[in-house]
């Protein structure tokens, strides 16, 4: 059994299957129109092709990369079927994602990482950056490590009474203070309590405002100021959270949030209730940033860690 067998096991595959199934439905069926009565790769199937992708919410600039490739292709081959167009495509789409070496993602263990490992999380509000912080709170609880949340988003009562109630889910501490305190004082509050606890790793929430995109870098470079004062190397990530049903909007907000600070990971939601998951490619390509977790269901164990071979694969259908 290999690494990714291990971490991407049955019962994963089967929730990312039916989380990206309106997808695939979408995906698929634009596909076929594309080659409908045709036997090899032409002018007229690529241009199909194209308005397909671009359709399916892969985007511009990313569909034209897979199309260019295609068209190599055909240049080089001079006969291309359009039976081998979705093993072609399966191929430059999964090269096209951004991979994550060296991250969190490698298993929930935190293995080799630093103690305590803290993860910022960024990202508008409605996104589901809450409920992804208790799925991920859930998911390294369950895999023994310890686990302590920060509450640092101080402008949206909301925000903090709703991490208190996945604090209490999960059965994690929190640490938190009163609506309107200064973020990077939680924020550092919260690295202090977890190198005072020993915990494994600390999961700081922040607030999900881009109206005034100054204003946002400068509260989360304060933030990461004041937690490097306890730990130089924090954050260990950046992690932006983003709705996938919102298609090409969620690419806009990942170009703002990376103009405001530096994002090294992604966690897609939302992707089971949407048509739209062809977003998860071109936002990784375009944004050379990893995705890390993609959302596809409402359960606590929806949050799955990212394998692209096997994202593109159940796009496809194919057993990887």
């Amino acid at each position: 059994m290999g690494f990714f067998d291990k971490l991407f096991g049955k019962k994963e595959k089967q929730a990312l299957d039916e989380g990206l199934e309106k997808t695939k439905e979408g995906f698929f069926s634009k596909i076929s129109k594309a080659i409908a009565g045709k036997s090899t790769v032409d002018e007229e199937v690529l241009d199909n092709l194209e308005d397909a992708l671009i359709s399916s919410d892969v985007g511009a600039e990313t569909t034209f990369a897979i199309i260019d490739k295609i068209t190599e292709r055909v240049k080089r081959d001079k006969y291309l079927g359009t039976s081998e167009l979705n093993s072609i495509m399966h191929q430059e789409m999964a090269g096209l994602l951004v991979d994550a070496p060296g991250s969190i993602t490698s298993d929930f263990n935190l293995s080799g990482m630093p103690k305590p490992y803290v993860l910022l999380v960024v990202g508008v509000n409605g996104v589901g950056k809450t409920t992804t912080i208790g799925k991920l709170a859930h998911q390294f609880k369950l895999a023994g490590k310890s686990v302590l949340l920060g509450a640092a988003d101080t402008f949206r009562a909301a925000a903090v009474d709703q991490l208190t109630i996945w604090s209490e889910r999960v059965g994690v501490p929190i640490v938190k203070q009163a609506m309107g305190s200064d973020p990077a004082s939680v924020a550092y509050d919260a690295v202090q309590s977890g190198i005072a606890r020993g915990s494994d790793i600390v999961i700081i929430d922040t607030a999900g405002r881009l109206h005034n995109k100054a204003h946002l870098m400068e509260e989360l470079s304060k933030i990461k100021r004041v937690i490097k004062r306890l730990t130089p190397e924090a954050p260990h990530e950046v992690l932006l959270v983003l709705d996938g049903s919102t298609g090409q909007n969620a690419l806009e907000q990942a170009k703002q949030f990376t103009a405001a600070t530096e994002v090294t990971g992604l966690a897609i939601t939302k992707l089971d209730g949407t048509a739209k998951g062809g977003v998860v490619i071109g936002i990784s390509h375009q944004m050379n940033i990893p995705v890390r977790y993609v959302g596809v269901g409402e359960k606590m164990t929806d949050l799955l860690v990212f394998n692209k071979k096997e994202f593109v694969s159940s796009l496809f259908n194919v057993e990887n």
